[in-house]
């Protein structure tokens, strides 16, 4: 199968999630709290928003309105729709475009969150745009992936090499932050419930959904199987990796 149906499979997947990697309400709520004296109704910049999952709570936790970015315009009008549907269009706004080419205001958001898509930019560039677009003293707030040890076993130091060959570790991550002009304020690992209830059970059902909508094209079949192998690696793999939430403010 070629790499252009495959990308469309994925998409099919993926898009059709309520979120589009591990994190819950939770999770939002507690990097929310290491953020100190935001306003009532802080603006904020979602970065990789995806199709909203996060956008929406932030706009529910906080009062605040959200411009979310994401470089996929399928992604972007899906979150459209979703703000639509719940009535939220003025105070969530979709946004097609890349982390590191955006055309918005400098300094003026009170919070940046990203989850789990400043690896695509890497963490130091994306630590440069997020800090042009914060407001002096904002806050930071983002998720990552990392090793939960320096010396991780080759295999599973193989399969991130290909997607993420800069991973690091919490600690690592968080001298980057200090280093990016940043004040470290708390960080903190994401549960097992973040990744199994609130993204691999809707995957594991989008998947199942899907291989009954394919059950007739083999191709299709094996790349929805390859896509099934992460939910079912994760046991073992969350020995070795972890999802990180990073909390920082803009020092001036």
């Amino acid at each position: 199968m070629d790499d252009a149906r495959s990308q469309e499979l994925f998409l099919e997947v993926f898009l059709a999630l309520p979120r589009q990697g591990p994190g819950n309400r939770a999770t939002a709520k507690q990097a929310l709290g290491l953020c100190t004296g935001l306003p009532n109704a802080p603006r904020i910049l979602d970065l990789g928003c995806g199709t909203g999952g996060q956008s929406f709570l932030l706009a529910e936790l906080t009062g605040g309105t959200v411009t979310a970015v994401d470089i996929l315009p399928a992604a972007v009008q899906r979150l459209s729709e979703r703000a639509a549907e719940a009535g939220l269009q003025d105070r969530v706004t979709g946004l097609v475009g890349d982390i590191a080419n955006l055309r918005l205001e400098p300094e003026s958001f009170d919070l940046v969150w990203s989850e789990g898509a400043f690896y695509n930019l890497g963490i130091p560039p994306s630590l440069q745009a997020s800090r042009r677009f914060l407001k002096p003293g904002g806050w930071l707030a983002f998720s990552d992936c990392v090793y939960r040890s320096s010396d991780p076993p080759a295999e599973v130091r193989a399969t991130f090499d290909v997607e993420y060959p800069t991973m690091g570790t919490a600690e690592t991550v968080n001298a980057l932050v200090a280093a990016g002009g940043f004040e470290p304020a708390g960080r903190f690992t994401l549960p097992d419930e973040a990744w199994e209830e609130d993204f691999y059970v809707p995957m594991r059902l989008r998947i199942d959904e899907l291989k009954r909508q394919y059950a007739a094209d083999s191709e299709a079949l094996g790349v929805l199987d390859a896509i099934a192998q992460e939910p079912a690696g994760y046991p073992e793999l969350s020995r070795h990796v972890a999802y990180e939430f990073f909390v920082a403010r803009r020092s001036d």
